[in-house]
């Protein structure tokens, strides 16, 4: 990997790039103690370091000028994050003082790392294997509760355990098949091809790799636009879905003249939630641009809250749009009228709210269940491919099986199948593959 100089001592600021209390900075690679040994206040201490200690001193600068009081967090090799010689520096949380640090730890021989090079060390070197490594990036990239509970089973080794307990299995298979192969078929007796056990790996291979939409709306969110007439209660139902007062509500129609966008999660789920301009015709310019914007956002999103006034019978709806499939019909003023015959919501009482929010799940999630945050579901797309390629080959292997093929071929299938799943803890993983999977974390991690 050309990009990523492992006998490089590297350092990176850990904490945010903004001024706050403290900051961390870390350093990894062989000689990282010696190299920061010769700016900090007290080398002899910091040389002589057992591992896990923390020290108390200063980073100095030209002229032994001291540039911030620090604490040294020590890890001797072997142990730690990445395995190798590091060391975290807290210092104080000024952008001056971060930057004085890094500077000079530059002088004293180290580089500023690349994005996810700490973890790509934490990876080579044994400390965890790729599932685990992916689910560092996923945990700290996490948007919501739910998510961050997922990403951190993956972390903790649930992805790692279950892929290991289905590559014994077609191990297993695999060397059952290899004892026919290597004898006369008259000196084994009642070979029995090992179909249950193949099956049943397909199987949990098929009901994980399956777990993934479940994951990429975990991770990635969904997108929710709220349409409808004027003064149907779009704005009133954005601001309760926010549980704050962002968009105007008025009676005066054609208040909201653009979208307005904001972040909110909805039963764990992130949600990106759009309040929109109502549908009418008008002879107002801007209020007919912020129309145009609404249909295109009815266009690109997940799942449209199609709002119509509960009370007014004389409302027009627009069939173009509750019949999208994308759409949820919702009547408004619950507290005024019930319409039983759809979903009916009060945006003054919040009653209704569980029928559309089941409602909302089942659009976005295509029925997907997810228990709690113990349970394990993959949301990396690399995991994903991984995991069709084996049930593919282990699909072709039980086809072959049944056209009475030989055992040799259907070997090459079981293999292909071990190989793919491999491939993601990490086992069998090309230099390019890293460079992908690492480039996307932040620079500290």
């Amino acid at each position: 990997m050309e990009t990523y100089n492992t006998d490089d001592i590297i350092f990176a600021l850990a904490t945010g790039w903004n001024q706050s209390a403290l900051a961390v900075i870390r350093i990894s690679g062989k000689g990282a103690i010696k190299a920061l040994s010769s700016c900090f206040s007290r080398p002899k201490s910091l040389l002589n370091c057992k591992n896990a200690t923390l020290l108390h001193g200063y980073i100095l600068g030209e002229n032994n000028h001291k540039i911030d009081e620090v604490v040294l967090s020590v890890n001797l090799e072997g142990h730690g994050y990445t395995k190798e010689e590091a060391v975290e520096i807290t210092s104080h949380g000024s952008l001056a003082v971060i930057t004085a640090i890094m500077q000079e730890l530059a002088k004293h021989g180290m580089r500023q790392a690349k994005g996810g090079e700490f973890t790509l060390r934490a990876f080579l070197n044994g400390a965890m294997d790729l599932t685990q490594a992916e689910a560092v990036h996923e945990l700290v990239t996490s948007q919501s509760q739910m998510e961050r509970g997922l990403a951190l089973g993956r972390l903790e080794g649930a992805l790692h355990k279950r892929i290991e307990s289905l590559k014994q299995n077609l191990l297993q298979a695999m060397a059952t098949i290899e004892v026919q192969l290597d004898y006369a078929e008259d000196e084994v007796e009642d070979f029995d091809f090992p179909k249950d056990l193949i099956e049943d790996t397909k199987k949990a291979i098929e009901d994980l790799s399956n777990t993934y939409e479940t994951g990429r709306l975990y991770s990635q969110g969904v997108k929710i636009v709220l349409a409808g007439s004027t003064n149907a209660g779009k704005s009133s139902l954005f601001n309760l879905l926010l549980k704050q007062k962002r968009a105007i509500v008025s009676d005066i129609k054609g208040t909201t003249r653009d979208y307005i966008e904001a972040q909110t999660t909805i039963r764990s789920i992130p949600v990106r939630l759009f309040d929109t301009a109502g549908l009418r015709d008008s002879n107002d310019l801007i209020e007919n641009e912020g129309i145009k914007r609404t249909k295109e956002l009815i266009d690109i999103c997940d799942v449209i809250i199609y709002l119509v006034d509960g009370v007014d019978e004389d409302t027009i709806i627009d069939r173009t749009i509750v019949d999208n499939p994308k759409t949820i019909l919702a009547y408004t003023k619950r507290d005024i009228k019930h319409r039983k015959e759809a979903i009916s919501i009060s945006t003054i009482t919040g009653e209704g709210l569980d029928l559309l929010f089941d409602a909302i799940i089942e659009k976005s999630a295509s029925g997907i269940e997810i228990s709690d945050d113990s349970t394990l579901v993959i949301e990396s797309s690399r995991q994903h491919q991984l995991l069709e390629e084996a049930k593919e080959a282990l699909t072709n292997a039980l086809e072959l099986e049944k056209l009475d093929i030989g055992l040799d071929i259907i070997a090459v299938e079981l293999n292909s199948a071990i190989t793919s799943l491999g491939g993601l803890t990490g086992e069998i993983t090309s230099d390019d593959i890293l460079e992908k999977i690492f480039g996307g974390f932040c620079v500290g991690k």
